[in-house]
């Protein structure tokens, strides 16, 4: 048999149980469907996780009570100072304080988070400063009440007003009046804990004493000097904190942000193979179909390949036909499979879950689905051709 033939035979038998072929390749659809958004949804949790982090040094050390220490130790300027002053490893050190607060300015007023910290907590999180200046160790000796406010913060508060015409400004927190002193650059996406677009920072001791309150927990932010020191500069911190709080170092935690990236992209790639397991499974189970509906072909078809036999069609004309016609319905049901999802994928916006579709879900939806039309279909291709044409032609 030609080609054009064998080709012709598989569309006319498809064409004449168009509803039974889409009842077989409904598995098929939904496992291509499934790889399609369990790799967009991979994709998008670990785009989420690099854009929490991108901003934060590797080398950087989150240094934190311990809600499992057995006392009630807290940390302090004293503690920065001591570890500026005695670790070799660490470039930069900042203490921060987090809380929430009303702010206004005129007859705008909005909730905002406020960040008390030092003059590093600019450099450990990469911040930039669009308009005026950054907290300074003056700001936090003299305790001013000064403040640099987050893009965000600065559109709600001051409407259309350029950067320039904010710094200056005073705006009142808690009811204390605070200066602007600077405008961050817009960032986008969130660090965790604290937002600097919609936030604000303030001197460590200013929050302290008019925000936040001196029971709120305090936690310390380091750098190192590289990130071949991050380990060296754990050690030397917890050490210093160990001797100033006479031992009671399990009071407290030191981690570091590269480990806790590669946790965070760990728990992605894990959820994102847990997925894909999952829609194996669906493509397993279409793929089974498949086989089952075969089979019923052949026993239905038997006498006409019996015919096919005995005027002249070999047995790899027989096999090509039953195994093209099981790579078409896959090859289909994956096609369909991938149209839905890229009119699915819009509408996930409208959810919590992040979807990045990429040509690499689409191709591996198509390629699963192909393979598992070609492997279940092989079996019952394979009985079709090898029947005897004598029996075929007999049978009732």
């Amino acid at each position: 048999m030609r080609m054009t033939e064998i080709f012709t035979a598989v569309f006319i038998n498809i064409k004449e149980n168009k509803f039974k072929v889409f009842l077989t390749s409904l598995g098929i659809i939904v496992g291509a469907l499934t790889i399609v958004l369990v790799i967009g949804i991979g994709k998008g949790s670990q785009a989420n996780v690099e854009e929490q982090f991108k901003r934060l040094n590797v080398g950087t050390l989150y240094i934190m009570p311990n809600f499992g220490g057995k006392g009630t130790e807290t940390l302090s300027l004293e503690d920065i100072e001591a570890i500026k002053e005695e670790a070799s490893s660490v470039s930069a050190v900042t203490i921060v304080v987090n809380g929430s607060s009303e702010v206004s300015y005129a007859k705008t007023s909005t909730s905002a988070s406020i960040a008390g910290a030092t003059k590093d907590f600019q450099n450990i999180n990469n911040l930039s400063v669009a308009q005026g200046e950054f907290i300074t160790d003056a700001h936090n000796e003299k305790r001013k009440k000064v403040a640099v406010i987050g893009a965000e913060i600065a559109t709600v508060l001051f409407e259309e007003k350029e950067y320039s015409e904010i710094v200056g400004e005073d705006i009142v927190i808690n009811g204390k009046r605070y200066e602007v002193i600077g405008v961050l650059e817009r960032l986008g996406g969130n660090m965790p804990g604290f937002n600097p677009d919609e936030g604000i920072i303030v001197p460590y001791d200013v929050a302290e004493k008019y925000i936040v309150g001196k029971r709120a927990r305090t936690s310390i932010m380091a750098l190192a000097k590289d990130i071949d020191y991050v380990a060296d500069a754990a050690d030397e911190i917890t050490q210093i904190l160990a001797k100033l709080h006479k031992g009671k170092s399990d009071d407290f935690r030191v981690r570091d942000a590269g480990s806790s990236l590669v946790a965070a992209q760990d728990s992605a790639k894990v959820m994102t193979l847990l997925l894909m397991s999952i829609a194996t499974i669906v493509l397993i189970v279409g793929g089974i179909g498949i086989m089952n509906v075969l089979f019923v072909s052949v026993k239905e078809r038997t006498k006409e390949i019996g015919i096919l036999k005995a005027i002249g069609a070999r047995k790899k004309d027989i096999l090509l036909q039953f195994l093209l016609e099981s790579v078409v319905i896959s090859t289909s049901g994956g096609l369909i499979g991938i149209f839905l999802s890229i009119m699915i994928i819009p509408l996930m916006k409208y959810t919590d879950i992040s979807v990045l579709p990429s040509f690499l879900g689409y191709g591996m939806g198509l390629v699963f689905s192909i393979a598992t039309g070609t492997f279940f279909g092989y079996y019952p291709a394979m009985k079709a051709a090898n029947l005897k044409p004598i029996d075929a032609l007999n049978y009732e």
